[in-house]
């Protein structure tokens, strides 16, 4: 009887097509969610004028949609771990869909607020369910890569909404931007027929042909027998994959760390998200300069997403990630000075590189520390409680802008929470993560006055 270890199979395994196909699927669910979180921020000023909406208001209604995605991740994430990912994933697609699809029939801001505050259910749910099912099939020496890669699809999907935004809002009304978003809907079929389940939760209910089929497309090299035995290391056995276990072996101050983390990340994503647009269009900028800057941040994201998933894989990540939070401190402080154009544009893609690039890494390091079993639950309790960042981040900067304050004022309160978040990332005990554990696991065991040489029968 062979006995397979299903953690050693992913992290040795070298990409291949089933990788490719995990990527594909898991990035162009990413895009929509992507283009659904945006199309709020790209639509903001015409729902103003055309709902007569005041800033702080405002703030509110781009709020909803966060304070469902915090929901969404806390508890579509952890239930994941129980009816299975690919399950999860497709309920949220469904429920991110009609609802962002629904906000355009809103005529007021209070059924606007609704309908978006559904739809963010699902945008937050699918978000640590993609990143566990990518985190658990990638080979672990592009591990990071392959993460940040695959949520570099959330830029993608804000430069889209950009896009779509210039033509159909001038030509159709916003509206039309929100019915746009309807169209994920024809994937769900595609979805449950080729996204892969999660091996653990494989394992846990006694598929055994499944998880052969799975194996043998991971590493072709592997033959199934009819005695194949599967196991996974024992964290990776939590049954019912409940909170506590985020706090044990360890885990508790550095999962606090990662909730702060989130927090701050959030907080400035999702205030230059809402407000980038409006910030610019009253510092004199028309509306179609205003959304090339989006395009820009975007762009800005995709490269600091993919780079510092390469640095990752190359050096510690949780030290590109604190760099990443510093980049992002001295970008955004820049930000509110007046420059040339052309330094502008540089600045504003620093920018999106080290807030939106900074969280898709956050989340391949968070996917990273905790062990496959409840890899989904840390992940999804991170962003939802990060999501309460995101959440106060659109009425903080609605204030501020009804204040009339000057823009450097507004963009220095986007940039605090970025030096508040690489104390956080410091703060981590890298030691106990499921990653380092795990090689401290495959150490020999010494003695003193042995010599460091391993014990008999280790």
């Amino acid at each position: 009887m062979r006995q397979i270890d299903l953690h050693k199979l992913a992290d040795e395994t070298r990409f291949n097509r089933f990788h490719g196909l995990v990527l594909f699927w898991c990035a162009l669910i990413i895009v929509f969610d992507g283009y659904d979180l945006s199309v709020v921020g790209i639509a903001l000023p015409s729902i103003m004028a055309n709902m007569g909406v005041q800033p702080t208001n405002a703030g509110f209604m781009v709020s909803s949609a966060l304070f469902g995605m915090m929901f969404g991740a806390i508890f579509l994430g952890t239930i994941a771990d129980r009816i299975g990912r690919r399950w999860a994933i497709v309920i949220c697609v469904g429920l991110f869909s009609v609802f962002t699809a629904a906000a355009g029939f809103a005529r007021d801001p209070v059924t606007f607020g609704v309908v978006r505050f559904l739809a963010g259910l699902g945008i937050g749910g699918v978000m640590p369910n993609v990143v566990a099912q990518m985190t658990e099939y990638s080979p672990k020496k592009m591990r990071a890569t392959l993460v940040t890669l695959m949520f570099s699809g959330y830029a993608v999907g804000g430069i889209i909404a950009a896009l779509l935004g210039k033509g159909l809002i001038e030509t159709y009304g916003w509206q039309s931007v929100f019915f746009a978003a309807g169209m994920p809907l024809v994937l769900i079929p595609f979805i449950l027929k080729y996204m892969p389940e999660s091996m653990p939760f494989l394992l846990a209910r006694g598929r055994t042909e499944e998880l052969k089929k799975i194996a043998s497309r991971l590493d072709p090299g592997y033959k199934p027998l009819a005695t194949d035995r599967f196991v996974v290391p024992p964290a990776d056995r939590a049954a019912g994959a409940p909170i506590r276990h985020l706090f044990q072996e360890g885990r508790g101050f550095s999962t606090v760390m990662f909730w702060l983390a989130f927090f701050m990340c959030l907080f400035m994503v999702f205030a230059l998200s809402s407000w980038l647009t409006k910030l610019m269009a009253g510092a004199g900028y028309s509306l179609g300069s205003a959304l090339t800057f989006v395009l820009v941040l975007n762009a800005g994201a995709m490269v600091g997403a993919i780079g510092g998933g390469w640095l990752a894989d190359r050096f510690h990540i949780k030290y590109v990630l604190a760099g990443m939070y510093a980049l992002a401190a001295i970008s955004l402080t820049l930000l509110g000075y007046k420059m040339p154009t052309p330094v502008l544009f540089v600045l504003i893609g620093l920018a999106g590189a080290s807030t939106i690039g900074t969280q898709i890494v956050a989340n391949a390091y968070t996917g990273q520390f905790y062990p496959m079993a409840v890899r989904a639950t840390g992940l999804g309790w991170a962003l939802g409680i990060g999501r309460s960042g995101a959440i106060l981040a659109p009425i903080l900067i609605g204030v501020l802008v009804g204040m009339n304050l000057p823009l450097r004022q507004n963009f220095m309160a986007i940039a605090i929470p970025a030096v508040i978040g690489m104390v956080a990332v410091l703060l981590i005990n890298h030691g106990r993560s499921a990653s380092a554990q795990m090689v401290d696991a495959g150490r020999p065991r010494t003695e003193p006055g042995n010599d460091g040489k391993q014990l008999a029968g280790s």
